[in-house]
């Protein structure tokens, strides 16, 4: 039934596609910079998507999880102000507390690691994100296991034009950037840009009679800085400031947006973050690059535990099982990279030779009602050495191959006088073929390893059998076919894929209620299943029906499951005493089984465009550890926009059928003393309602 949907729906834009006569007009050449060459999107041996910044602007959207949230067999986990935590494929984490966390999916921005902190991450002056799924081992090593966000901004150009964009919308909503572009001279550019996204939220506290607790106000600022120092050497240097001051107050007893909340909690992140990147080309065509890049990030994540004001139970018959608690982590998260790459000139065979070192520090302050303030220091040490081949084996076949072996140091130690430290060494890597079936279409085939390195729970409340974990490996085949049809006016590209993952990372929660009046103690750990597979297909359309008239699809469909994997639920120095769930042949958490979005342009008249788009998702587990699932979805989008010339002014609403769904949910606990706490139940938090607004952009030229 929901698969009919999608078809009902795609098919809804085919009369508006039909009704009118073919243009000249093509879809423009996309070219994925995150390959190490930069390579065309319609060559590249992988399954990409790809949002530049006019499709941003049709949705008004303001934040990089606004632009997930609608890719193919890509998810997001929140609990948070923002969906951070991401999943491709059915691959990434849901959570991050006390544990130091190995992320699966990396997000990098204008060459700086934004991984694990990409509240950050909006989409000022963005040209393009990039969404790559699977691993890609060779050229981001353990952080891309199940694939990669790539944002990029806008470069300095030679013109001198500015823009200016606001958005007003419900709920206090906001959303103001702008940018300069300013050539100093034919070889110095420098570009600013500058947002401020703010907004009331979506949660009333009925108990402080406040409908802010849930806010959003993120400031981003950026300065690009480039330097043509001679025909050969450039220098680039971007500098990037964020100050997300986030709101989280996210779930109630009843399951509604409207919560009784004493102590609304934070999501905020200040970062500072730069990177200089020099090329120089050689003589012959060969280019040597670095890419020297930091990135400073103060974090606070809090939360009211209880979820309800302190006396919640006076005078009820619950009276004396309430409990009312706080929690909040502080991290300092210091990570520089240098990345020195040389590219082989444009051949019959072409390659490159990388190396790459990484030093990350998190240092970590929890401070919690009912325990002593916890302190911890998390240091990690990266060198890789990593390499790429291109061979063309005839007018039509090439064969790509890379590799990529990199070692891990990392050093653990808390307060509580836990010291571990490990080291590992692993690689990945890559063989691609392709076959271009005519000049604008393209075969390939591709065999991909991805890695992630072990760790530990340093948890003292987590036996010693589970202290440690070990690495987990993603092996990847995928067969694709790319083609740009019509005179270039249609873009498709599908893709079939089977991934087979080993010593599966995992987190567990067990959790402790001891007593009426006091709270559940939740003790995560993370742990490794023998294996797991997903397999499925993502599908792409563009089509330039006309001039005028334009229609897209996306589709995403997959099936995981754990292979033989117990879920503990309680744990125990004797390992005969341990509780769990066997999951065998379970679907993975977050991991719904079809995603899609599909919608359209049409240029009404000669200064008014509609765009319309509908997004889907099938329902998914919450987690691992309990049976409770999300709901299947439907969002409807849409905007109106009037060219004036130098001025564009739009109307827009997103989600405009209000439909109710949800981006975290917690199953594993009773946190409701008025049953005194007597049943696990679902908590859910709701994601975006309804909401509508107007916008205005003034052009400088």
């Amino acid at each position: 039934m929901q698969h009919a949907r999608f078809l009902v729906s795609l098919s809804l834009l085919m009369p508006l596609a039909a009704a009118v006569q073919a243009a000249d007009t093509a879809i423009e050449e996309v070219v994925v910079t995150a390959d190490l060459r930069g390579a065309q999107l319609l060559k590249y041996p992988a399954s990409v998507t790809i949002y530049n910044q006019a499709q941003l602007d049709q949705q008004s959207i303001s934040h990089l999880e606004q632009v997930l949230a609608q890719s193919a067999n890509v998810n997001l986990s929140s609990g948070a102000s923002r969906g951070r935590f991401i999943q491709i494929r059915g691959i990434g984490e849901r959570s991050e507390f006390i544990e130091p966390t190995n992320y699966s999916v990396g997000v990098i921005v204008d060459g700086i690691d934004f991984t694990g902190i990409s509240t950050a991450v909006t989409s000022l002056d963005v040209d393009q994100i990039e969404v790559l799924r699977g691993p890609q081992g060779t050229v981001y090593g353990a952080n891309a296991l199940a694939g990669l966000i790539n944002v990029r901004s806008n470069p300095v150009t030679d013109q001198l034009n500015a823009d200016i964009k606001a958005d007003i919308g419900e709920y206090n909503t906001t959303n103001v950037r702008g940018f300069i572009n300013l050539p100093i001279n034919s070889r110095l550019g420098l570009r600013l840009a500058a947002q401020n996204n703010s907004s009331d939220g979506y949660t009333k506290n009925a108990y402080l009679q406040r409908d802010d607790t849930a806010n959003i106000d993120e400031t981003n600022l950026r300065a690009n800085l480039q330097w043509q120092a001679s025909d050969a050497f450039s220098l680039n240097w971007i500098t990037f400031y964020a100050d997300a001051d986030n709101g989280y107050d996210g779930f109630s007893l009843d399951n509604k947006r409207t919560t009784l909340s004493d102590q609304p909690g934070t999501d905020a992140q200040e970062t500072l973050a730069s990177a200089l990147i020099g090329r120089y080309q050689f003589a012959n065509a060969s280019q040597l690059i670095a890419n020297l890049s930091l990135a400073d990030s103060d974090i606070e994540y809090s939360y009211d535990e209880d979820w309800v004001y302190a006396g919640f139970c006076d005078g009820t018959p619950c009276e004396g099982w309430d409990y009312s608690s706080f929690d909040q982590y502080l991290r300092d998260n210091k990570n520089s990279a240098i990345d020195l790459r040389y590219l082989s000139a444009p051949g019959h065979i072409e390659w490159l030779l990388g190396i790459y070192y990484r030093d990350q520090e998190v240092d970590l302050k929890r401070i919690y009602t009912y325990d002593s303030d916890f302190q911890s220091s998390y240091q990690t040490e990266n060198e890789a050495l990593y390499g790429e081949v291109t061979i063309a084996l005839n007018e039509r076949l090439s064969l790509t191959s890379g590799l990529r072996y990199e070692n891990r140091d990392a050093d653990y130690q808390d307060n509580l006088n836990t010291k571990l430290d490990t080291s590992e060494n692993t690689w990945g890597g890559k063989v691609a073929l392709q076959y271009a079936l005519a000049d604008e279409q393209t075969l390939y085939g591709v065999a991909s390893r991805g890695y992630k390195f072990g760790g530990f729970n340093p948890n003292n409340e987590v036996p010693a059998e589970f202290r440690e974990y070990d690495a987990e490996y993603l092996t990847n085949y995928e067969l694709g076919l790319k083609s740009v049809m019509a005179e270039g006016k249609i873009f498709s590209q599908v893709a079939l894929f089977w991934q087979d993952r080993s010593d599966v990372q995992i987190t567990n929660t067990f959790v402790e209620c001891p007593s009426a009046g006091f709270p559940c103690v939740f003790n995560d750990y993370t742990g490794n299943a023998s294996a797991g597979t997903t397999y499925g297909l993502e599908g792409q359309l563009d089509w330039q029906v006309t001039s005028t008239v334009k229609v897209f699809a996306n589709l995403g469909l997959m099936h995981s499951e754990f292979t033989d994997f117990i879920s503990y639920t309680h744990v125990d120095a004797d390992p005969e005493n341990n509780i769990g769930v066997d999951l065998d042949g379970h679907e993975l958490p977050h991991a719904p089984s079809y995603t899609y979005t599909v919608g359209g342009e049409a240029q009404l008249t000669e200064n008014l465009l509609l765009a319309m788009s509908l997004v889907g998702k099938d329902k998914f587990y919450f987690s691992n550890d309990h049976e409770y699932q999300s709901k299947a979805y439907q969002l409807l989008n849409a905007r109106l926009s009037y060219d004036l010339g130098n001025w564009q002014l739009g109307l827009w609403g997103r989600n405009l059928t209000d439909k109710d769904y949800y981006v975290r949910g917690f199953g594993s606990f009773s946190n409701d003393p008025r049953d005194f706490y007597a049943e696990p139940e679902l908590y859910v938090q709701y994601g975006e309602p309804r909401v509508v607004g107007i916008s205005a952009e003034y052009q400088f030229k």
